[in-house]
């Protein structure tokens, strides 16, 4: 999970998000991961799509390619709620310095943390060959 984790947070700049909406894929970008209590975490707000699609459908599949090592990383998961874990909205809400300006505040009731579980990565190479593989 450490490789994944840092290849999402430190080697690239923006992660897709691929959820399903009714019966079509949808696809969106991403900030940053946080890394708590062993589970990678990421928001966003009950009012969106995004969480409302997550909720009905809760597989996932996130994708980040890293320009400069020209390489790739796939992420099959199942995105958990964790909206109640006070715990892990402080620690989302410490690792951005945006946070709280957007919104992200523990007596906001539209911030969601939702961490990947059940989780299979792979990191592959220009030439589709695997680098690392492994699941959390």
């Amino acid at each position: 999970m450490e490789e994944v984790f840092d290849f999402l947070k430190n080697r690239t700049q923006v992660n897709f998000v691929a959820t399903v909406s009714g019966d079509k894929p949808s696809l969106r970008p991403f900030g940053d991961p946080v890394l708590f209590n062993g589970k990678i975490y990421m928001l966003t707000h009950k009012s969106k799509q995004v969480y409302q699609q997550m909720q009905a459908n809760p597989n996932i599949c996130i994708v980040a390619y890293d320009e400069p090592s020209d390489t790739w990383v796939r992420i099959h998961a199942k995105a958990v709620d964790d909206s109640d874990n006070t715990e892990a909205k402080q620690a989302i809400i410490a690792e951005f310095d945006w946070a709280e300006e957007a919104g992200y505040t523990l007596n906001n009731p539209d911030f969601a943390a939702l961490y990947l579980a059940d989780a299979t990565a792979e990191i592959r190479d220009s030439d589709g060959e695997i680098k690392w593989q492994g699941s959390f």
